[in-house]
């Protein structure tokens, strides 16, 4: 309701319409992913595309700053910009509406011919026509379609990638992508976040298998003595080194784990990495277990074999991007029901049924199976 009054008070924009460059002639485009590290991640094979399509173009990406680190580990973009919207921001973080419009028309001076809004938000479309641009592509289905010059529909039923990669092929005139065409898209770590990760691990002999307990939000959270379960056996069973991880505000949840884990090889690398070195870390691992999580995605974008546990949200749409991977799920008449922010009463207090449905041994045979299959990691090439 508020989205339809919004658009109908923002129809004179579309009369505001400048002249609209010639495909031939795009020398400047913003591409715009204000959200969290994992939409960030899952829209690389779209930026990707962007570049392919526009090889001699300057590409700017805007992101909020939390994704800078990351952003700037992407090989096709010229220039990052930061756009912290209030909506986005952790709590506390000092942020303004009135600065994020500031920044977004203070765009206008880079003179970008194409700006492209990879979120369905009437909010960020709005930013995008501030930027005065005579090319915004971005979706309709959030609102502020009438602040776009081309808007699309997005497809809720289908990844995010895909939906990414389809507005670009829009905005570049290229044949749409389908779901199974994904590339994969990898991040290189730099020689700094490659040294860190390397301080950390101390020469630890492999296989290393990283185990990432923290889900981010209640609704996805695993049961924390399942996780350090799994991470014995698999310590016992495969001679390994578990390799915890998490942000500083894991602890109480890593700390559990731990309890579980007495006399088993063990590095605690939980909130003493950056993203770019957290990158570099999980790209030396030969395994990461984790929920549906920023560093499922981020793993997947370095290439290490990943188990990820799903269960509110769906792996069609959210899932990793990875080569070699398992999704474990159980298939509940409710689930996917996609509330992971404000889950049904009965999921509430406790580990939900969709994913307490998963045990332990689905778990440790799924990642057997990977160690099995899986050509043995090698540190990755850094530039």
């Amino acid at each position: 309701m508020l989205v339809g009054l919004a658009d109908l008070a923002i129809a004179p924009a579309a009369w505001l319409q400048p002249r609209r460059p010639s495909p031939d002639r795009i020398r400047r485009v913003l591409l715009m992913r204000l959200e969290r590290i994992g939409d960030l991640l899952m829209v690389l094979d779209a930026i990707r595309d962007a570049r392919t399509a526009w090889p001699d173009a300057e590409i700017d990406l805007a992101v909020g700053s939390w994704n800078v680190p990351i952003a700037r580990l992407i090989p096709e973009v010229t220039r990052v910009e930061v756009a912290d919207a209030p909506w986005l921001a952790r709590a506390n973080a000092d942020v303004s509406v009135g600065a994020l419009l500031a920044r977004a028309h203070a765009w206008r001076r880079h003179h970008y011919d194409v700006v492209v809004n990879f979120e369905p938000d009437i909010r960020s479309n709005f930013l995008a026509w501030l930027t005065g641009a005579p090319r915004r592509f971005g979706y309709w289905t959030g609102g502020g379609g009438r602040l776009l010059t081309d808007a699309d529909t997005y497809a809720p039923t289908t990844h995010v990638s895909v939906n990414a990669r389809q507005l670009i092929a829009r905005a570049t005139g290229r044949p749409s992508p389908t779901q199974d065409q994904s590339t994969a898209a990898h991040l290189i770590p730099s020689p700094e976040a490659a040294a860190a990760a390397d301080k950390v691990l101390q020469g630890r002999p492999g296989p290393l298998i990283g185990v990432h307990a923290s889900g981010g939000r209640e609704s996805k959270q695993w049961h924390l003595d399942r996780f350090a379960a799994v991470a014995r056996k698999l310590a016992e069973t495969r001679n390994a080194t578990i390799v915890l991880t998490g942000a500083p505000g894991d602890r109480p949840l890593v700390d559990a784990v731990r309890r579980g884990l007495e006399g088993v090889p063990m590095i605690d690398a939980s909130g003493t990495l950056d993203l770019p070195a957290l990158g570099a870390l999980l790209a030396r691992l030969d395994l990461l277990i984790t929920g549906d999580t920023g560093p499922m995605h981020l793993a997947a974008a370095v290439g290490t074999p990943l188990v990820a546990l799903f269960g509110p949200s769906n792996p069609l749409r959210y899932g990793p991007l990875g080569i070699h991977q398992r999704i474990l799920r159980i298939d509940l008449p409710c689930s996917p029901c996609g509330r992971v922010r404000l889950p049904p009463k009965r999921c509430r207090g406790h580990v939900p049924d969709c994913l307490d449905g998963i045990s332990v041994d689905t778990v440790v045979a799924a990642a057997n199976d990977l160690l099995d299959t899986t050509p043995a990691r090698r540190p990755p090439v850094v530039v």
